[in-house]
């Protein structure tokens, strides 16, 4: 019965380490969330809700294993007093499980991998620089901090040649550009909860938060920054044809960015590209 406390305390010392981990990330999770995109805060909710219940589950079916093993192993430590049978010794029975327990971890292991390398985010990435490689380009990874956009439009103005403007001060042109041209841009907009037409005071609140915080910039602003910029912008993805914004400038200069939409999960991804090298894709 000793082994069976200390073993159910070392469990619970784990149990209490792993949700100890889990409050750090939901504390990233609900940082990363901005003031008033309601989509991307649903999105992280979600997210939250479906990490404490696989957490809470596994905890549970780690226990209820736990007492299952200690069960059968007094029954067995029983059934063979009574039994005149060779005796497996405690240690014996400890390695027989350990290595029971390291071919299951190999076999999950294995699956994972396999998940992996066909699952909907490795395949999304190969399709996209597969498309890239054909171009004599690669990608430039921007980060997923809700400006993927708009840092990813400022790479390829630098790549361009021109001057990079910083994302901040794209988010402020692009939000002054949505104010000016208002009757273009609304018909594109709708309520994410009602998906009626925004009022004016809904708009004027989109065009703050696009200037002041990191929603997330879509179609939208990747038009309004093709007027700001006088410059096309191509976006390729995995699957269909690139989308064209701009194409009113395609003779004057065009940037090229990648749109994931599995990159991340909490959602969809911007990222640039560059010339492509054969020995950094090696590496990376």
């Amino acid at each position: 019965m000793d082994v069976i406390q200390t073993s159910e305390e070392e469990l619970l010392q784990k149990h209490r380490k792993e949700r100890k981990e889990l409050q750090g990330k939901i504390q990233s999770l609900k940082k990363s969330s901005t003031k008033g995109d309601k989509k991307k805060k649903k999105e992280v909710t979600e997210e939250i809700a479906r990490l404490e219940l696989e957490l809470e589950k596994k905890q549970q079916e780690e226990l209820s294993q736990l007492k299952q093993d200690s069960l059968q192993e007094v029954a067995t430590e029983s059934c063979e007093e009574d039994v005149a049978v060779p005796r497996v010794s405690k240690a014996q029975r400890r390695r027989d499980k350990k290595a029971s327990r390291e071919k299951e971890r190999e076999r999950l292991i294995e699956e994972q991998e396999a998940e992996n390398v066909h699952g909907p985010r490795n395949m999304e990435l190969q399709a996209i620089q597969h498309l890239l490689k054909e171009r004599k380009l690669m990608l430039k990874e921007i980060p997923s901090d809700g400006n993927c956009l708009y840092r990813a439009v400022d790479d390829q103005l630098q790549f361009l040649g021109d001057a990079g403007l910083g994302s901040q001060n794209l988010r402020a042109l692009t939000a002054q550009h949505l104010r000016d041209n208002k009757s273009n841009f609304l018909p594109f907009l709708s309520h994410p909860d009602t998906g009626d037409l925004l009022t004016d005071e809904q708009y004027e609140d989109y065009c703050n938060e696009v200037a002041h915080t990191a929603a997330w910039g879509g179609e939208v602003e990747l038009r309004a920054l093709s007027h700001i910029l006088k410059c096309c912008i191509e976006v390729i993805q995995a699957t269909g044809p690139s989308v064209m914004v701009g194409t009113e400038y395609q003779d004057r200069k065009q940037a090229v960015l990648t749109f994931h939409r599995h990159m991340y999960g909490l959602g969809e991804h911007y990222n640039s590209v560059k010339p492509y090298v054969e020995e950094e894709e090696d590496g990376s």
